[in-house]
C-alpha cells in the first residue's frame, strides 16, 4: 500500500510528466493548441488516484484542455499506443518500456518511482504442491510477454539457479 507521502508524490509526478509531454516537446504556438491529452493507465497504481481525483483535469481545464483516460490490461500495448501516437503519456512498470525500446519503440522516460518490491509477486494455490521457486523446475508460468510480470518471473527463476526454459 502507498503512504500518503508516496502518494502525493506520484500524482504530482504524473501531473508533472502529463505538462512535460504537452508542454515540453512541441514549440510554445503548438502547446496552445493543445485541446486534448490522452493519457494511458492501468487498473492499479498512482494514475487510478490521480483520475478518480481529476487532479490533472483541474489543472488543465482552465487552459481549456480535455483529459481522456485510456486503460490498458497490460504495459507492452500502453508502450506501443505511446509509440505510435495513440496516447500522450502513461504508466506502467519496469520491464514494458524496456522491452519497447529493444524493438524500436520511440519513446521518453520523464519519470521512475523506485520499486518497493511488495507490488509484484508469484502466487499458486495454497494446497499447490509447488511451495518454492525451486519447485517450478520443469513446470509452465503463464505471464504476458513483455511484462513486468514477465521480468519478476526472469529474475526469480534466475537468483533461484532455474533456466528460464
Amino acid at each position: 500500500m502507498f503512504n500518503l507521502t508516496r502518494r502525493a508524490f506520484g500524482v504530482g509526478l504524473l501531473t508533472a510528466a502529463a505538462f512535460a509531454a504537452s508542454f515540453g516537446t512541441t514549440s510554445f504556438a503548438a502547446a496552445q493548441d493543445l485541446k486534448a491529452f490522452n493519457i494511458g493507465y492501468q487498473k492499479t497504481g498512482l494514475p487510478v488516484i490521480a483520475r478518480q481525483q481529476q487532479i490533472i483535469e483541474k489543472a488543465l481545464a482552465d487552459k481549456g484542455v480535455t483529459v481522456k483516460w485510456v486503460e490498458f490490461t497490460a504495459g507492452p500495448p500502453l508502450v506501443e499506443a505511446l509509440n505510435v501516437g495513440a496516447i500522450d503519456v502513461g504508466w506502467t512498470g519496469d520491464a514494458p518500456p524496456i522491452f519497447g525500446q529493444s524493438a524500436g519503440a520511440n519513446i521518453v522516460y520523464a519519470a521512475a518511482l523506485p520499486s518497493n518490491g511488495e507490488g509484484e509477486a508469484i502466487f499458486v494455490k495454497p494446497a499447490s504442491p509447488i511451495q518454492s521457486l525451486a519447485d517450478l523446475k520443469g513446470k509452465r508460468i503463464g505471464v504476458g510477454k513483455g511484462t513486468s510480470a514477465h521480468n519478476l518471473v526472469v529474475a526469480a527463476l534466475e537468483k533461484a539457479g532455474i533456466p528460464f526454459d
